[in-house]
């Protein structure tokens, strides 16, 4: 999922309806990204696949139709309501060869050097102890075995998560960016994951960027009522604002959202890096 994660489990379980109302446009809109991971993970019909971080499906489900039948999927997410309606995904597809299981990256247990390669879709920037789920990872891959890590870039290059962050800043203090801390913005340089990759005994192999659209709308307003929607840390600093200002705040991001039209649609996304890495 794109949104930013609060430090709650509960956060997801709470949301999944809301997620899922947004499912199918996010796939949509995102679809390039999940490909290009698979793309890079060198996917071949009869690998064993590790996804992480699954949510509703992606991109463990793609994963599967590459590896056809005679390969295996493992998808795993800590909400089983997300996983829930990946799994009603791959019985729509008729994927036999996919298992959604509800674990936690960091404490994950699947049999040693199990898969052949593994991914990780915007999820890892969020993760309380990154490495520990990187070296969850590596004992599940085969040796050479690949990772293939999506993290977002710098918040000027994000627009989905920066513009209504950013529009804000002008009526309230906002609490700073920190770091090194669970956020959007984390790993916005594919340089911050080497170290965390090396002690976990990973080499980073290539890293490359692509812009992705993750939400649209017909106009501004529309903007607006995803980020109410979906709620989080943001909407709720949103929440405290006095009427009028929240009013002002509201017509703000409508107005800066319709810089990112595109043709009837107004879409926001980002620059995400694509990371790839050897066992």
């Amino acid at each position: 999922m794109t949104t930013q994660k609060p430090q709650t489990q509960t956060w997801w379980a709470e949301r999944a309806a809301v997620i899922r109302r947004y499912d199918e446009m996010e796939s949509r809109l995102t679809a390039s990204v999940s490909e290009r991971m698979l793309d890079l993970a060198g996917l071949r019909p009869g690998m064993r696949v590790l996804d992480v971080a699954s949510g509703m499906g992606e991109p463990s489900l793609r994963a599967a139709q590459r590896v056809g039948p005679s390969g295996f999927v493992l998808g795993t997410d800590q909400s089983d309501e997300m996983l829930e309606a990946a799994r009603e995904k791959a019985r729509a597809l008729a994927l036999s060869h996919i298992e959604f299981r509800v674990a936690d990256a960091e404490t994950l247990e699947v049999p040693e050097q199990s898969f052949d390669a593994a991914t990780v879709r915007w999820a890892l920037m969020y993760m309380r102890r990154p490495e520990q789920a990187l070296e969850r990872l590596w004992r599940a891959l085969r040796p050479s075995g690949l990772l293939v890590c999506a993290c977002w870039g710098a918040p000027e290059q994000v627009e989905y998560a920066s513009l209504s962050r950013q529009c804000l800043s002008r009526y309230r203090p906002l609490p700073p960016v920190e770091p090194d801390a669970p956020s959007v913005y984390r790993f916005s340089d594919p340089e911050r994951l080497r170290p965390l990759l090396a002690r976990s005994g990973f080499t980073l192999e290539h890293a490359e960027s692509m812009h992705v659209p993750v939400m649209e709308a017909e106009d501004g307003a529309g903007v607006v009522r995803w980020l109410r929607d979906l709620g989080g840390p943001l909407w709720k600093l949103v929440e405290e604002l006095p009427q009028e200002a929240r009013r002002a705040w509201e017509e703000d991001v409508a107005r800066e959202s319709e810089h990112h039209r595109v043709g009837d649609k107004v879409q926001l996304g980002g620059v995400t890096w694509l990371v790839v890495a050897r066992r």
